[in-house]
């Protein structure tokens, strides 16, 4: 079941371009990596590489966090843990207008097109948060 995210969140998670997925490994090991994302109704929806390490790790252990601050003294933060699972009902980023719209104009910035990025990074992985902490 996912949890209601406070509106003073909501409004900073709108306008965050990365956030930090931690993935845990096999040998229990915290895995932090910038991933871009969008909120999808109660939940968020991230692509990736499927061979990813990330990727491996949720299938092992789906218990993920996502975090996220635009202070540079880190006193404004945003913790979400949640469950992670790999959905493959979602369309390609190449085919989701919020994420196109979203990340679209970023995309020649690191030398590919939508459609070579849809290909690269076609594993969805939808995040159900459990919990909200910050301030």
């Amino acid at each position: 079941m996912s949890v209601q995210i406070d509106e003073k969140f909501s409004e900073r998670l709108r306008t965050a371009y990365h956030l930090w997925l931690t993935t845990v490994r096999e040998d229990g090991t915290p895995q932090p990596t910038p991933v871009w994302f969008i909120q999808d109704g109660d939940t968020f929806l991230i692509y990736s590489m499927p061979d990813a390490q990330k990727v491996k790790n949720i299938r092992t252990n789906p218990h993920v966090a996502l975090s996220y601050t635009d202070d540079p003294e880190a006193e404004r933060y945003i913790v979400i843990t949640g469950e992670a699972v790999i959905d493959e009902s979602v369309p390609k980023s190449v085919d989701n207008p919020p994420y196109q719209a979203k990340y679209g104009p970023g995309i020649p910035a690191i030398n590919m097109t939508p459609e070579s990025m849809s290909a690269m990074f076609s594993l969805p992985i939808r995040i159900t948060p459990t919990r909200v902490r910050g301030e």
